[in-house]
């Protein structure tokens, strides 16, 4: 459910954007603009789930995750359904017909927030996956460093939890300020300026962990009760999200707001994703709210969530071009619910002939390369 509930706040803020929503309606307006939120619990949920086998490799001694599976999992779970929709967006969406080949590449590989201060038109939110890219391949290093190589020592995990929010700080009001002064590119949505909200899910994860061991920590058995309570969580959230819906969490426009801002809207953003991950963490098989998070409609929305993400801004571009709408002249909710609609349906379309057969087939792959591994391992030790 979780992830459904992300990919549809991108959109709702992205057609909201379009639309002129976020001026027209004060309030309602900024609580709109502040749905971006769904990024942030996107990245406190990859940094649980991916975090909790090397938490269990340390505290259960369950079996180590092999870093070619990992990364194996990992190409074939983003690059294909990515590929598809940079390929659409660059040939069709308009506004993109005068980039040229280093521009596709640039494109295709994810590099665009590194060489440039703009992304192309119709993937305009893929900085939020380059970011989460950055976070796979430094996750295995965090989580060696984190637990002592899995040896079951977690003495370090602790300053690694801490810091990388403080990096976080560090780089959104000194370090990315001073960067993007330097040339065209976009240090603001690079991985260090979101570690807290990774951090967040790898935090959850351990107390995860560290409590079905029967080693929970103090603050995590606090964490963990406030976890059973989801109508509770879900109502700090919603006060959270309101907070940042002031002034103090910066403009709702495109015009960036003071390094201080930006770092009360991480804050609360991170707030938010811990909350919303804890309750579906910790909340109780048999309750309401799991029956209704397990709903077969809702888990398979998530299932579709990615391709969601990647493609609802062609199918908005799709749609306005269509209807010959001019941006920014409202009449929000028949957009929003033509672009739901039509964003579903091309997403379903999607994961059945594109998602899923490349899900499958990394599966296969990483059993291929588990199982070699395993064989080479016993044929050297029967030497």
């Amino acid at each position: 459910m979780l992830r459904a509930v992300g990919a549809i706040a991108v959109l709702t803020t992205h057609v909201a954007f379009q639309t002129g929503e976020y001026f027209r309606h004060g309030t309602l307006g900024v609580v709109l603009a502040r749905l971006d939120v769904g990024v942030a619990l996107f990245f406190v949920l990859s940094g649980f789930l991916l975090s909790r086998p090397f938490w269990a490799r340390a505290v259960l001694e369950r079996p180590a995750p092999r870093m070619r599976t990992y990364a194996t999992k990992r190409f074939w779970r983003i690059f294909p359904i990515y590929v598809v929709a940079a390929g659409v967006a660059l040939a069709f969406v308009p506004g993109n017909e005068d980039r040229g080949v280093p521009e596709l590449l640039r494109s295709m590989t994810m590099l665009d927030t590194f060489v440039s201060r703009s992304l192309p038109y119709g993937l305009t939110q893929m900085w939020s996956l380059a970011v989460e890219v950055t976070f796979y391949v430094v996750l295995p290093l965090l989580m060696w460093f984190a637990t002592g190589g899995g040896r079951g020592a977690l003495r370090r995990s602790t300053p690694v939890l801490v810091g990388l929010p403080a990096i976080s700080a560090v780089w959104i009001l000194w370090v990315a300020p001073a960067l993007a002064d330097e040339r065209a590119w976009s240090p603001t949505l690079w991985l260090p300026g979101f570690l807290s909200w990774f951090a967040a899910g790898l935090w959850l994860a351990r107390e995860h962990v560290l409590q079905q061991a029967g080693r929970a920590t103090g603050l995590g058995r606090r964490v963990a009760a406030l976890g059973c309570q989801p109508g509770t969580c879900w109502v700090a959230a919603s006060g959270l999200l309101l907070l940042t819906a002031t002034p103090i969490a910066g403009p709702i426009s495109l015009e960036p707001g003071t390094p201080a801002e930006a770092l009360v809207k991480n804050v609360c953003y991170t707030a938010i994703g811990l909350l919303v991950v804890a309750a579906g963490a910790w909340s109780s098989p048999t309750g309401v709210y799991h029956r209704v998070a397990s709903a077969r409609i809702l888990r398979h929305v998530g299932h579709v969530s990615y391709a969601i993400f990647c493609l609802h801004l062609i199918v908005l571009a799709g749609l306005l071009e269509m209807v010959d709408y001019d941006i920014f002249t409202g009449d929000f909710p028949r957009i929003w619910a033509m672009t739901l609609f039509g964003t579903l349906v091309v997403s379903e379309i999607a994961y059945w002939l594109v998602e899923r057969p490349a899900i499958a087939f990394g599966r296969r792959s990483a059993v291929s390369i588990a199982t070699q591994a395993a064989t080479a391992e016993h044929a050297a030790s029967t030497r």
